[in-house]
């Protein structure tokens, strides 16, 4: 079963996360940051990745620290449950309208962390949730993930449709990505052999 838990402890957060990437989007996330736990919530219900992650975090500071480092265990968690990434698709893409919002994401779970970000919020905030931090989750997502993700805003004018369409674009294609592929089930997907 490709499943992980990793756990972070540091001076700023307190976290442990536990997916099973055959799931069936099951979600309880708990960070302390209601709309963050409601883009997590989107995040697992759209990719079928069953998502169990509790954070505690110094938000007495602000939702930085906890935002990041969230997205910092769920890419360790992710890379561990994908393994040597053998029988998987590997890709994924999806173009995600949310009525006024259109956002399109590209990744691929190539083991070369980038991110290209084109995802501009009309407004700094989403109630008290700082819209900065959408960029912040998903770079350390990809980085610790290893994922080559792109993230492109093509309409949109209210915020939080703009970040709900990005989770879930993202969502969409990590379902896409993290797949078995039944033609190639016991192949690494590379010409290198390895990812």
């Amino acid at each position: 079963m490709r499943t992980a838990t990793i756990t972070r402890k540091t001076h700023e957060t307190d976290i442990t996360v536990t997916i099973n990437l055959d799931g069936t989007g099951r979600y309880d996330c708990q960070t302390g940051v209601g709309f963050f736990d409601h883009m997590l919530d989107q995040l697992a219900r759209h990719s079928l990745i069953d998502i169990d992650l509790r954070a505690k975090g110094d938000l007495h500071i602000d939702d930085h620290h906890t935002v990041e480092d969230c997205g910092i265990a769920l890419g360790q968690a992710l890379a561990q449950a994908l393994g040597d990434k053998r029988g998987i698709r590997r890709y994924g893409a999806c173009n995600l309208p949310m009525d006024d919002a259109q956002v399109a994401c590209a990744l691929d779970l190539s083991g070369r962390p980038y991110l290209v970000w084109s995802l501009e919020f009309p407004t700094a905030k989403i109630g008290t949730f700082d819209t900065e931090l959408v960029r912040e989750f998903f770079q350390a997502l990809a980085t610790h993930g290893g994922i080559t993700l792109h993230i492109d805003k093509l309409h949109g004018f209210n915020s939080h449709h703009i970040a709900e369409a990005a989770f879930k674009a993202v969502a969409q294609a990590l379902r896409a990505a993290v797949e078995t592929d039944p033609r190639k089930s016991d192949a690494i997907p590379s010409t290198k052999g390895a990812l």
